[in-house]
């Protein structure tokens, strides 16, 4: 339903904050706000009971390419790149390692820079496990 409205609208979203964790399956805990960066104008709707939030944010944030990724860099951001476990670190690798890495590196070189390090250096912790993502260089 949100992603006609986008469409209506003529709109790109993106989940944000804890609806990415949802969304990535890193908490079971259902956001009571879906909240989505979108490059279209702020606003805020309910569905049914679910209340929905569009925040606009700059266009940077909205020109990241791959599906996973973009909700890695989102969870990523979310998170805190200090307080995320070894278990969410697995999960984290096993979700960029589907990624193209073409689209991986073009949205490693979108992301802050505290995340994109941190991606890279998960990346490289996990090189044996996940030598298609080798070729990724900063």
């Amino acid at each position: 339903m949100v992603k006609l409205l986008a469409r209506k609208e003529r709109i790109r979203i993106r989940p944000a904050g804890a609806f990415a964790l949802h969304r990535l399956g890193l908490t079971t805990q259902v956001p009571t706000k879906l909240v989505y960066f979108t490059d279209g104008n702020s606003k805020q709707f309910r569905l049914g009971k679910m209340q929905v939030k569009f925040k606009s944010v700059a266009p940077k944030k909205m020109s990241t390419k791959g599906k996973l990724s973009s909700l890695v860099i989102q969870a990523i951001d979310e998170l805190g790149v200090k307080s995320i476990s070894p278990e969410i670190e697995k999960k984290l690798a096993a979700f960029l390692k589907s990624e193209d890495p073409k689209t991986l590196r073009h949205d490693l070189s979108l992301a802050p820079a505290k995340i994109s390090d941190y991606i890279v250096r998960l990346l490289k912790k996990n090189v044996d496990q996940y030598d298609t993502m080798a070729t990724i260089n900063r």
